[in-house]
């Protein structure tokens, strides 16, 4: 088929889906399962398995489990939300910032164009930031990281149990035969060698040769990540100029919203990023798997996932790391900002960076999801299909004329990784809901509601659009689970250092435990803003609306002390006890969820309690037919050796009647007595002793040695 001698080949599906067509398998999979009145039902997994084989059942339990589990985690997720947005009215906080009897005059966001501002007119972008940035974070992150253990968990005992369900407990592969590809690349090789275990000679790719392979395809990835990288500075460049642009503009509604306007629209941009990369990764990991000649498909499809997810990470979670992690760590101060291509670096607004990090996650999630599952995976296939029937006249699918084969030829054709795509999405998905969970509390909620339709857009692909795949067996759902270990852990260190440094609830318990008067956080905003004389501005960098230099102070947010005390500008005791807390805490919160996990892994037997004695049983059952069939073995065994015993004891008991003859006379008078005697007399030997004993017949008698 890579030759081109052929165009397919494919099992036949079992008849027609529609409902309308004859019963068989496939109707009743897409009566009972594809259909979309089947939404919130159980999945028929033990007729997915009969049809589709084990990998593929495999995927929709895993898929079914992981919707199962979301919804614990989209209830908590929508009640943490509700609770931001309860609680806006009673923050003390929120009441003080928005207070106009607090003039707080903040210092500039731009050089030269920006004027000097009033605190209180950010106070909707700081109550919408509290939604996502309060006390509930915390819990919400604790959660989640005990939700992402309990899940994997539990989907170990799962699939444990599938398993044993599916008589797949002691199913291991076979020795692998090597990839056609691999045959075909390496025809003219040759490098020819023995396979230990089939003992057949077949063509191998050289060590010499293979690690500059390697050396050439791990360059090529590093590059790829740089490219990731490079158009994440791209998106950053164009931040700090259009928030420069947006602060020129004369209209005060452009201005006042310039960091809000930028954030969406660069979220938007990085999202169209996302996807053109998004194809370019998957045909350069192909390409580059390809190149390096794996022998088995195992070691194909693994080098390709890891390739593929590593640049998917990579292209999906940079631009969320950078508002995480870098937007306004490194700004500098008023009259000493840091530039990035001749503009000031991106500050944080009045409400921090969370509220931003919400708006590029909803977007990159919610985007992805409608625009890849609904348009890239629904649509462009049905469109495609129609128009290639167009353009070739090829009837439907359901055209009564054509054979079974022609009407199969007309669906769509498999890929190579059939499922590789399908546990990626989901993969990248599950990196969302935990390592930016503590800005994103609807992620939960928003995943949960696109896995619903997404079990049954698989489906309906699997038994309406694509051909029938060939059953393959699996024991799990293989790299897969340790790359999903992988991501829970970097979750719990992300999330700490999302709380620790990204929101302000470090700084707020610090000034409640340590600086307020009362335990509350009254006077926290006059707190934590610094002050900045004006006459220390750069030339070309205080602001032209104030020509008369009316304002003599501003304020800016930052531990630092004032332009009247001896440490001009320099950082207070407060902001080293705050930056100790957030270590602190990043430490605390790590070592609490992972010794928590450690005790869940010990709680939560990998096989439940009934299957294992259901194991027991089965093995004590199994012994107990191999001990009954051994002992009935061995009676027939002895069976037949007491028929030949006895054949041998009437042999032995004719030997001693003739010999109790010759003893009364009776024998000697026979001529073979005396052809023996004359031969025993004729010869020099002594005459020969028979030993006669016959175990097995207590009834004769046993006679010593004699001689005849």
């Amino acid at each position: 088929m890579s030759d081109g001698a052929y165009e397919g080949a494919y099992p036949l599906h079992d008849g027609a889906w529609k409902v309308s067509a004859e019963p068989n398998k496939r109707q009743l999979l897409y009566t009972h399962w594809a259909y979309w009145r089947n939404v919130g039902k159980m999945q028929p997994l033990d007729n997915i398995r009969d049809y589709f084989g084990e990998k593929i059942a495999l995927y929709f339990t895993w898929l079914g489990f992981y919707t199962f589990m979301l919804v614990p985690a989209a209830i908590v997720g929508l009640v943490v939300f509700l609770y931001g947005c309860f609680t806006i009215p009673n923050n003390i906080f929120i009441q003080e910032l928005c207070d106009k009897k607090n003039n707080f005059t903040m210092c500039p966001l731009c050089d030269l164009r920006c004027p000097y501002w009033q605190l209180h007119k950010s106070c909707y972008h700081v109550s919408v930031s509290h939604i996502i940035d309060n006390g509930a974070t915390v819990f919400f992150a604790l959660f989640m990281a005990m939700w992402s253990t309990l899940f994997l968990e539990f989907w170990k005992r799962q699939q444990v149990s599938v398993q044993y369900k599916w008589n797949l407990t002691n199913f291991e592969l076979e020795e692998e035969p090597p990839r056609p590809e691999y045959i075909a690349r390496l025809a003219t090789s040759n490098h020819v060698k023995v396979n230990r275990i089939t003992g057949t000679k077949e063509p191998y790719v050289p060590l010499v040769t293979r690690i500059p392979v390697f050396l050439a395809s791990f360059s090529t990835m590093i590059f790829l990540v740089f490219v990731a990288l490079v158009a994440v500075v791209g998106v950053i460049a164009y931040r700090a100029a259009a928030v420069s642009a947006l602060y020129l503009q004369d209209n005060e509604k452009i201005y006042k919203n310039a960091s809000m306007v930028t954030s969406a629209t660069a979220a938007c941009i990085n999202l169209l990023i996302i996807l053109v990369l998004n194809v370019v990764y998957q045909r350069v990991a192909v390409i580059l798997t390809d190149f390096e000649s794996h022998r088995t498909q195992t070691d194909y499809d693994d080098s390709l996932t890891f390739k593929l997810y590593a640049l998917q990470f990579v292209n999906y979670y940079a631009s969320i790391f950078y508002i995480a992690f870098f937007k306004g760590r490194f700004v500098g101060r008023p009259g000493a900002y840091r530039t990035i291509f001749g503009a000031r670096q991106e500050e944080c607004p009045a409400g921090g960076c969370l509220i931003e990090l919400f708006i590029q996650l909803a977007i990159i999630m919610v985007g992805k999801q409608l625009i890849q599952n609904n348009l890239v995976e629904v649509i462009l296939p049905i469109v495609k299909k129609k128009v290639m029937q167009w353009i070739k006249k090829e009837p439907n699918e359901g055209h009564c004329g054509e054979s079974a084969w022609k009407k199969d030829y007309h669906l769509q054709p498999l890929q190579q990784n059939l499922l590789f795509h399908e546990y990626l999405e989901m993969c990248l998905q599950f990196g969302f809901l935990t390592i930016f969970v503590s800005a994103f509390p609807l992620a939960p909620l928003f995943a949960l509601l696109n896995n619903i339709m997404e079990i049954r857009l698989d489906a309906s692909k699997f038994v309406r659009q694509q051909r029938r795949p060939v059953p393959d067996r699996a024991q799990d759902i293989g790299i897969w689970h340790g790359i999903l270990y992988a991501v829970s852990y970097l979750a719990v260190i992300s999330n700490a250092l999302i709380i620790a440094f990204t929101s302000d609830f470090v700084p707020r318990l610090v000034y409640t435990m340590s600086y307020s008067k009362d335990g509350t956080l009254t006077g926290y905003i006059n707190n934590s803003l610094s002050y900045f004389d004006t006459n220390d501005f750069p030339a070309g960098a205080k602001p032209d609306s104030d020509p008369l230099n009316q304002t003599q102070l501003c304020r800016y947010g930052s531990y630092r002390h004032a332009p009247w005390e001896e440490d001009k500008y320099g950082f207070t005791e407060q902001y080293w006890h705050v930056m100790a807390a957030k270590i602190a805490f990043v430490a605390i919160f790590e070592n609490v969820v992972f010794i928590a996990r450690s005790i869940i892994k010990w709680l939560v037997p990998d096989i439940p309690r009934r299957l294992r004695e259901k194991i027991h049983q089965e093995a004590y059952a199994t012994n107990e037919i191999l001990l009954k069939t051994e002992l009935e073995r061995a009676r027939g065994e002895t069976a037949m050796m007491g028929v030949m015993m006895s054949s041998i004891a009437s042999a032995v008991g004719d030997n001693v009647r003739k010999r109790d003859l010759a003893v009364n006379g009776d024998y000697e008078r026979s001529s073979s007595y005396r052809n023996a005697v004359n031969e025993s007399q004729s010869s020099t030997q002594p005459p020969p002793q028979v030993h006669v004993i016959n175990p097995y017949n207590d009834t004769l008698p046993r006679y010593r040695d004699t001689s005849v």
